[in-house]
């Protein structure tokens, strides 16, 4: 009877989930009739160039839209479309000490984004993202951009994936 009861539990939570749409344990949430995705180019307009920074956020966004949200990827035209730009890279000081001098950097990344879903408008954003993280002031940034630029990038492809296809 438990086994049962338990089987019909289950049922029950598959139908729920697949009910509005499609839904895959990463999280996102596509509509059955949103098959393709485009990704733009992400160009460095931020005044401060790191060379390496748009080829690495297009393609980790490229990455994750095709792994975890099961969308083909054509180079325009989608049924969802994603472009923008990096507007910002920067280093500041932060925590100054006693001595005037700061104990810690922070290294920041802003990218614009403009997400298009053509069958359901409501979904359309334009929205700046951005996210830091310090470092030490005693290491020289060239020896840990990549990292840090690494990790950052990472964090900002998340918040993009989950404002675009997580509908929580």
């Amino acid at each position: 009877m438990k086994v049962k009861l338990l089987n019909i539990l289950v049922l029950i939570v598959i139908v729920g989930l697949s009910g509005c749409g499609v839904y895959s344990f990463t999280g996102a949430s596509v509509s059955p009739e949103v098959k393709t995705m485009s990704i733009q180019y992400f160009p460095n307009r931020a005044p401060l160039v790191q060379p390496t920074l748009s080829p690495k956020l297009t393609d980790a966004l490229k990455d994750k839209f095709i792994s975890e949200a099961n969308l083909d990827l054509v180079p325009e035209g989608g049924d969802l479309e994603l472009e923008g730009s990096i507007i910002g890279y920067s280093t500041v000081p932060q925590a100054i000490q006693g001595n005037e001098q700061p104990a810690l950097n922070r290294l920041t990344i802003s990218v614009k984004v403009v997400f298009i879903n053509h069958y359901d408008d409501k979904q359309n954003f334009e929205t700046t993202f951005s996210r830091f993280l310090d470092y030490e002031s005693s290491i020289n940034l060239a020896d840990i951009e990549d990292e840090l630029s690494d990790a950052i990038v990472e964090q900002i492809v998340q918040d993009i994936f989950n404002k675009a296809v997580v509908n929580w």
